[in-house]
């Protein structure tokens, strides 16, 4: 979280001005600041100032100043502010939404005590604190006030958490209470959580922590428990002052903090579990910070403070910029917010599980935003403002779908899931393959229907013929459709209950959910949509707009003819219209709004205006079934006037009129009974009846024992059964009468099928087969008497139902019954007449067996007349008739049962059918299975033909060669193709010359044809070598031709496109011709076509031409480089003239190339280039014309042509012309070169100091150098003797300058290099000016030292009195005593010079013995640092004591650092101890290491103890000495000194068994040191030695005493420790805990155990023995009288009487023990003992005589 400065909002005062509160409204708008004049200020978003009012007191007569404030809330809604005062009372103003609204007081609430803090948490009454320690809540709506928990403490703050359902109180007392509205599950406890150091005014209640502050500069962050978990102390900051305030963010993730010019912000870090602290906001002369308040969306904070200035921060982790649309502003880990920079609309982002957002995403047309988090999805819509937060793990190949307003949708890996915003999960997924817009519908409470508060629905497809709809509430699938085609839209309709559907043939459907009915609406369906807002819908088929106002009428639509697409359909507030756009205009067609508010009305249940706005409409099919729809919904609601009017409008009288009467009944019982009179059993019955549910009317009214009116309903119906059946069940009087009625009627309505069947169920069966013959109903009758026995043995009866059969012509059911009676031979007869053929010759099976084979054929016969020939083909196999059953499969076209049929017949019967067979399957295409029954048939060219009319000309070839002869089947193909190729069918033709291998043929025709590209692609394959020539061919021919596009399309495909450009260029087409070369040949073949063209147009058109391309500089070019100079000179002249010197050279440079020298040289001289010439004719050595050019044109050549003279005449070694030639040159630099580089030296030095002396230096140093370029020694020798002639000659510079050339880099002779040398130097010392002598000495001298000739340079500077160089020289040569020799004779103030450089050698060196000679010190650091601390110290006794103990704290320093107190302690046992304060840390030190130690509680560690004591008593003697004496510093000594002498004695007395008693007091008394002794350890010992000797109790008590401290260990804490067993004694509470466990977790258990063992044991007392003074017996203070007294050195027990006196006088000894331990001491003559009797001699005086003492 970064803080950055904004505005200030209110400039600060001069003096104290305090800006008493401030608080942000919870909608962000609006910012209250309550000033120091206890006037409220009002600012808004942008920190403006828009309005204020002032506050008043609780009673004016006090005046405006009787209080301050000291809290400012907002309300949940804003609406409200409350001000708590300190005048004991709480105002509530409402404010109002707008800037212009009054305010007025709306609550007040009176208090007992001052107002001390205030909150408003929100959804919460307003919490407030009282002085008096109370923490109240005030309701607003109840404007009452109650305690919400009471403290005795000052309330100095209030906190509420992030989401308002706790709360915290702070207390003057330190004390933090919390208290929570609701938990939230979290289980947290209620109360008093903590305490804290100071009165915490700065309080924070962030979701993991509570951070506290106040004037202690501390901040301590507790854990939810209430334990503090980290501290952050900036009490040692002298600029830091008191916490004054804080606040959280409404995230809960940050807290800032202010204090006097500052501002800290902490953040709570999720992976940690900590708070972060970056660096602090600090603020110069802004003062104390008095009040702070953080904007509920997390962007800003506001501080005030004690002068009365508001400054406004921006609070964000990092902003960033989208699509310049949209900004991003980070205000917290999990919280952000976008905002729309063109609208300034903003949206609060946060994630409500408290998780780091990772990355913003703005998509779908920037209306929603995406943000992951790593365990959850947030979704939002910027427009509706609706978030929502699901969890969720991506795998980050999601793909979001924003097509629905109302939910999100999300693709990945098959599963589809959908997200609805504002949600707080996942609506549904399902696993669907399309994740097309078009292709998933969702309907989400889209349109309010009666009965159900949810409605979500969605529709997708399983596959792509398959679609499913999902109630996205219960996860059901509540239908499913399947098609037989794909399916490419579908789409639900607002409410859910239909869904319109597309298939890939763009028809369209209708699926009805509820009954599950799939109906075609429409064909040819390029655009459909339901309209907005109702079940209205729209489409378009080919050029029709049609519309379905009633879409449960899907057969009522309504056409109108449009010309274009439909776009859209748009509805606004009172109109509905179809957008027609033709590509050019968009036309609006208008929907008869009457019909769409038909479908609106009815959704909203108001069915009179439905019917209202039907009655307005005309009659036609649409209102017709809109009638319908309306009735039927009115009919269930129950609202029959509706019901009864839609009825007449449809024309149905007698519904009307029924339901007429149905509502006058309801009418008059709701007059005479009252109540609703629908609810009456007749309305109820009549309305069952109405709907035909007659069962339903029956029962009600049987319900109320109606009984007649129910059979009187049935008879009106005519149901006469169901009335029966209602008499019968009641056993109604009249059932007889009844029947007989009913018997009656049916009579007397000629029912007499009806009448018979209730004879037949009475038993009458004759009476009942007379009522069926009479009502021609022989079958009837037959099948009766064939159930009854009796009947059967009937003769006359049956011979008179089969003559009524027979006439009627069902033979059939005659034979069955002349059968029965076992009269076969009339049987058969009826069933041959019936053609029942099938029972025919089962009869016939067993009564006539020699018929079957004829009724089998006959019945084939009677089955292909009836057409059914497959049938047929069987009854012909069993009658044998093979040829009939063949002709029957053919016929059925069974044709795989025809050929399995002939395949069991001969061949000359099969072939006649085969050839039909053939051409069937050549029908269907199967081809190979036609070609076998051709050939079968031996009709092969009929094979060949169907192959040739289907275009498989290979087969057909194939089947030809096989069966034909070859030059038959060639004659034929071409014959054919021929008669193809006329026809035009040159495809067919080709495929038929090559089936019989004559492409060429193929090619011939392509060629007559003019078809150039089949031809290319049959040479292509079957002549790819001639395809070039082919395509060369076909250019030329069409080049010939005048065809010019397609001769370049060959000549490309050639590769020859320079020949198409040729063709171009002969056809002066030249635009043409650079096309190509463009296309083909690239740029530079386009430029030099370009080029070409411009040539052929030549003057201005080819400068136009050439500059049109940007060619003409390159042009130019060109013609220069190619010689073509002409053209060149014309196209420079006429646009380029300042190329032409160019081009002059150019010609001038080819004519020379080509020998012609005049004619050159006047083409340099036009290009203003004489030099050229001069060179040329200077190249081909004619010196004649060079020259004449040169004085000609070019003077300045002129010495150019000498020296080209004198380089010949140097080649030719004519050395005398070649110098003169340069010397009339002016050129005799060259003649030193040319005599220099031919090695002639003494020639180039001889013209050189003629011509050029103030060359020659340089001229000799190269000679030199040349001399010098290699150690052979030669070149040195020639140096050396150039030197001694320049020394001969006088010239001894020169010859020093020689000398000093002679370097390690020309020869390796050091001696020769020393001489040299040194010869310089003697030569410049004696012969040059002193100056000039001295630098060749600083030169000389260091090459001298580096060839280590270290004494010859020394003796060269002493030449020229440099001494200190000379002392260098020595000093580097290690000739110390030279060098101090030099120093002290000749520059005496050298002397310490060289006794520091003998320092740092011997340093260097590391010869210490040597360098203490100069440096003790320096010494004795160098053995320090080289760790011989034995020579150190040695050699620093021989000093003073200073130096001495200087290295001895050193090296204790050293020896602690490594972890060996003990060789620190014996180094001070051996050397002493000063009292030296610089000293004391690590006397300390060594004591607390030694007492610290383990393994020193045995008789053997005497001697360490006993070098600890002395070293403490040599110490306390020197402070004695010292001026600190009895300071706070000798005084802690002291007291080291009696413990380490404890320690001693005690291991002393360890060596016997004697003086177990003394050992056992020493570790006693050794607790009353406990804060310098570890506590654990001292119990543990004391208690041990105790257990040991027997003193239980004690040891009880001490060993107890040390789990107790244990345990506090491990807490970290000293805090829950029990001092009661030790409250009379003087062992210390106040002690350091120690860092970690004296004992090992074993020896711990051990003692463990014991405790608990002896706790059980009700023998020893947890208590402390005590003496005569009632005290416990080792205190050395008395209880009562609080008499101090001396402990005994030799027990530590207090000394009460019978003492043993010293000198000393602080020191005595308790008789008793000093007895028992001299006895042991001459018993045992222990070293030890009398080691212990010597130190207590020397350290409390003369020691009493070592005899027993009975005074």
């Amino acid at each position: 979280m970064q803080l950055k400065h904004l505005k200030t909002l209110l400039g600060p005062q001069e003096g104290a001005a305090k800006i008493c509160a401030i608080a942000y409204s919870p909608n962000n708008h609006k910012l209250a600041v309550c000033t120091s004049d206890r006037v409220v200020l009002l600012f808004d978003e942008q920190g403006e100032k828009r309005d204020k009012f002032s506050l008043k007191p609780a009673d004016s007569k006090y005046g405006k100043k009787s209080y301050t404030v000291k809290g400012l809330a907002f309300s949940s809604d804003s609406s409200k502010i409350a001000v708590g005062q300190t005048d004991n009372i709480i105002y509530v103003y409402k404010i109002g939404d707008d800037w212009s609204e009054k305010k007025v007081i709306c609550n007040k609430f009176v208090q007992q005590s001052a107002v001390t803090c205030l909150i408003w948490p929100p959804e919460q009454p307003i919490i407030y604190g009282l002085a008096d320690g109370k923490v109240r809540s005030a309701n607003t709506k109840t404007n009452k006030s109650s305690t919400v928990y009471n403290t005795d403490s000052y309330v100095v703050s209030l906190a509420h958490n992030p989401s308002g359902k706790g709360i915290l109180s702070g207390h003057a007392d330190g004390s933090i209470i919390r208290y929570f509205f609701d938990d939230e599950g979290t289980g947290d406890s209620q109360g008093k959580i903590c305490t804290h150091p100071s009165p915490p005014y700065a309080l924070a209640f962030s979701q993991n922590a509570i951070v506290a502050g106040g004037c202690d500069k501390r901040i301590v962050a507790y854990g939810r428990d209430g334990r503090s978990f980290q501290h952050f102390d900036y009490s040692r900051e002298d600029d830091e002052h008191e916490f004054t305030a804080a606040v959280c963010s409404p995230s809960g993730q940050s807290v800032i903090i202010g204090s006097f010019d500052k501002l800290r912000v902490l953040n709570w870090s999720p992976r940690r579990q900590m708070w972060d602290e970056p660096k602090l906001k600090e603020i110069p002369h802004m003062y104390t910070v008095t009040a702070l308040a953080w904007k509920r969306d997390g962007s800003r904070v506001v501080c005030g403070t004690l002068c009365g200035g508001v400054e406004q921060f921006d609070c964000s982790l990092k902003k960033t910029i989208v699509r310049n649309k949209f900004e991003i502003t980070h205000v917290g880990l999990s919280q952000a917010i976008v905002r729309n920079m063109s609208t300034n609309q903003k949206v609060m982002l946060k994630s409500h599980y408290g998780y780091e957002i990772d990355e913003v995403r703005i998509m779908g047309k920037d209306r929603y935003l995406v943000a992951h988090t790593s365990d959850t999805l947030i979704l939002g819509d910027l427009t509706s403002c609706k978030l929502t937060e699901v969890p969720w793990h991506g795998s980050g190949n999601e793909k979001y779908y924003f097509e629905n307003e109302n939910v999100c949708m999300i693709f990945n890996a098959g599963e589809l899931c959908l997200i609805e915003y504002g949600a707080t999960e996942v609506l549904g997924s399902v696993r669907t393959e399309f994740m097309n817009p078009h292709l998933i519908s969702v309907r989400l409470n889209e349109r309010k229907q009666r009965g159900m508060a949810d409605n979500k629905k969605m529709a997708y497809l399983i596959d792509i013929k398959t679609v499913a709809i999902i109630d996205l509430m219960t996860g059901m699938n509540i239908s499913q459709v399947s098609h037989d085609s794909k399916i490419d839209w579908i789409e639900l309709n607002e409410t859910g209950h239909k869904l319109l559907f597309r298939d890939n043939k763009f028809k369209l459907y209708l699926f009805d959910i509820e009954s599950g009915q799939k109906t075609s609406v429409l064909n040819y369906c390029s655009y459909v949509q339901w309209v907005p807002g109702s079940d209205v819908v729209v489409a378009q088929n080919r050029g029709n707009l049609c519309v379905w106002y009633n879409i449960e009428a899907p057969e009522k639509v309504n056409m109108t003819a449009i010309k274009g697409d439909i776009v859209d359909v748009e509805k606004t507030n009172s109109k509905t219209e179809v957008m027609v756009s033709d590509g050019f205009n968009t036309v609006s067609y208008a929907l008869d709004e009457g019909l769409v508010e038909f479908g609106t009305a009815i959704d909203d249940g108001d069915y009179d205006r439905a019917a209202n706005f039907l009655e307005m409409l005309e009659s036609s099919p649409e209102t017709e079934a809109m009638w319908k729809q309306l009735s039927k919904l009115a009919l269930e609601e129950k609202q029959l006037h509706i019901a009864e009017r839609c009825y007449s409008a449809l024309g149905n009288i007698a519904k009307a009129r029924y339901l007429k009467e149905t509502v006058t009944i309801a009418e008059e019982v709701e007059k005479q009974v009252g109540g609703d009179g629908f609810q009456h059993y007749k309305v109820r019955a009549r309305l069952a009846v109405f709907n035909k549910h007659f069962k339903e009317a029956e029962s009600i009214y049987l319900e109320g024992n109606h009984v007649d009116e129910s059979i009187e309903m049935y008879q009106e119906m005519h149901m006469w059964e169901e009335a029966i059946e209602v008499a019968e069940a009641k056993m109604h009087p009249e059932l007889e009468t009844l029947k007989r009625n009913y018997n009656q009627w049916l009579m007397e309505t000629r029912q007499e099928e009806q009448a018979g069947e209730v004879k037949e169920r009475e038993g009458d069966y004759v009476a009942a087969i007379s009522l069926y013959m009479k009502a021609g109903l022989p079958a009837r009758a037959a099948r009766l008497a064939a159930s009854r026995e009796e009947l059967m043995s009937n003769s006359e009866l049956i011979s008179r139902i089969a003559a009524a059969l027979i006439k009627a012509e069902l033979h059939e059911r005659a034979g069955e019954l002349f059968e029965k009676i076992k009269d076969y031979q009339r049987a058969m007869e009826c069933y041959k007449k019936g053609k029942d053929f099938r029972r025919a010759v089962d009869l016939a099976r067993y009564a006539f067996p020699s018929e079957v084979v004829k009724l089998e054929e006959e019945y084939g016969d009677y089955l292909v007349s009836q057409k059914q020939l497959d049938a047929a083909i069987n009854h012909f196999i069993e009658a044998g008739a093979t040829s009939k059953a063949v002709e029957a499969a053919i016929g059925s076209r069974q044709w795989s049962k025809a050929v399995q049929i002939l395949e069991m017949q001969d061949s000359d019967m099969a072939s006649r059918y085969y050839k039909k067979i053939g051409d069937h399957y050549a029908s269907i295409g199967e081809y190979e299975t036609a070609q076998k029954f051709y050939v079968e048939a031996g009709c092969t060219r009929d094979a060949v033909d169907m192959y040739n009319q289907a275009g498989q000309w290979e087969q057909a070839h194939k089947l030809a060669a096989t069966y034909m002869k070859g030059e038959d089947v060639s004659s034929l193909y071409i014959a054919q193709a021929r008669q193809l190729e006329e026809q035009g069918k040159f495809k067919d033709a080709e495929r038929l010359y090559v089936a019989v291998e004559e492409p060429d043929l193929a090619i011939t025709m392509y060629k007559k044809q003019r078809m150039y590209g089949d031809m290319v692609r049959l040479v292509k394959a079957y002549h790819k070598d001639l395809l070039q020539d082919t395509h060369l061919h076909l250019a030329k021919e069409l080049e010939g031709e005048g065809n010019s596009r397609q001769a370049e399309h060959h000549f490309t495909e050639a590769g020859d496109w320079k020949s198409a450009v040729n063709m171009y260029r002969g056809q002066d087409l030249w635009d043409e011709a650079y096309r190509v070369a463009k296309a083909h040949g690239g740029a530079t073949a386009a430029k030099q076509v370009a080029y070409l063209w411009a040539k052929n147009l030549g003057g201005d058109s080819a400068v136009k031409l050439l500059n049109k391309f940007g060619l003409l500089d390159s042009a130019i070019d060109y013609a220069t480089e190619n010689c073509a100079f002409d053209f060149g000179f014309e196209l420079a002249r006429i646009a380029m003239k300042d190329k032409l010197p160019e081009i002059h050279l150019k010609y001038a440079m080819f004519l020379e190339d080509e020998g012609k020298f005049p004619e050159a040289e006047a083409e340099f001289i036009k290009a203003s280039r004489p030099k050229e010439a001069v060179l040329m004719y200077v190249h081909n050595q004619d010196w004649d014309s060079a020259q004449r050019v040169a004085e000609s044109h070019d003077a300045d050549s002129v010495a150019d042509v000498l020296v080209g003279q004198a380089r010949y005449a140097f080649e030719e070694k004519e050395y005398a012309k070649a110098e003169s030639f340069l010397l009339r040159a002016q050129r005799p630099e060259l003649a030193i070169k040319y005599y220099r580089d031919s090695g002639m030296w003494q020639d180039a030095l001889r013209v050189c100091k003629e011509y050029l002396p103030h060359k020659l230096a340089q001229l000799q140093d190269e000679y030199d150098r040349e001399m010098t370029s290699n150690k052979s020694g030669k070149g040195a020798e020639g140096m050396v003797t150039q030197a001694r002639e320049w020394e001969s000659s006088g010239e001894y510079a020169r010859a020093v300058e020689c000398y000093m050339k002679i370097t390690p880099a020309v020869i390796s002779d050091q001696n020769v290099m020393e001489k040299c040398w040194m010869k310089a130097g003697d030569l410049a010392i004696k012969f040059l000016e002193q100056q000039k002598a001295q630098v060749v000495v600083e030169i000389v001298g260091p090459r001298l030292a580096e060839i280590h000739r270290h004494g010859s340079a020394a003796e060269l500077y002493l030449s020229l009195d440099m001494v200190k160089e000379a002392i260098d020289m020595f000093i580097a040569a290690g000739d110390w005593n030279k060098a101090k020799k030099v120093a002290k004779e000749l520059e005496p103030k050298y002397e310490p010079y060289v006794d520091d450089r003998y320092k740092d050698f011997c340093k260097n060196q590391g010869k210490a013995e040597d360098l203490a000679n100069v440096d003790v010190i320096g010494a004795l650091d160098m053995f320090a640092d080289k760790g011989e601390w034995d020579k150190c110290l040695q050699m620093a006794e021989q000093q003073n004591y200073q130096v001495l103990h200087k290295y001895v704290a050193l090296y204790a320093t050293h020896l602690i650092k490594a972890s060996n107190s003990q060789a620190a302690m014996e180094l001070y046992a051996k050397y002493g101890t000063p009292a030296q304060p610089q000293n004391f840390n690590i006397y300390k030190r060594i004591f607390t290491d030694m007492i610290n130690r383990r393994d020193l509680n045995k008789p053997e560690a005497y001697k360490v103890w006993a070098d600890l004591r002395d070293m403490m008593l040599d110490l306390c003697e020197h402070f004695t000495k010292s001026s600190d004496a009895n300071s706070p510093q000798h005084e802690e000594f002291e007291t080291m000194l009696v413990i380490a002498h404890y320690y001693c004695t005690r291991s002393a007395a360890l060596t016997q068994k004697s003086l177990e008693s003394i050992a056992g007091k020493l570790s006693v008394s050794m607790l009353r040191h406990t804060d310098m002794v570890p506590a654990d350890k001292a119990f543990y010992e004391a208690g041990i030695i105790c257990r040991n000797i027997g003193w239980e109790n004690m040891a009880f008590v001490f060993l107890n005493r040390y789990l107790d401290i244990s345990e506090a260990i491990e807490e970290g804490t000293l805090d829950m420790l029990d001092h009661s067993d030790f409250s009379e004694t003087d062992i210390p509470f106040e002690i350091p805990l120690p860092e970690k466990p004296y004992l090992t977790s074993q020896q711990h258990e051990d003692i463990k155990e014991w405790v608990l063992a002896v706790s059980m044991d009700q023998k020893v007392e947890q208590s402390l023995p005590k003496d005569e003074r009632g005290t416990y017996e080792a205190s050395l203070v008395a209880t009562d009288t609080g008499i101090r007294s001396l402990p005994c050195v030799i027990s530590g027990y207090p000394v009460l009487r019978n003492k043993v006196e010293f000198k000393n006088t602080n020191k005595v000894a308790n008789k008793d023990d000093w007895n028992k331990f001299l006895m042991a001491t001459k018993v045992s003559h222990s070293p030890e003992l009398q080691d212990v009797l010597k130190f207590v001699g020397k350290w409390c005086g003369a020691t009493p005589n070592p005899s027993y003492s009975f005074q």
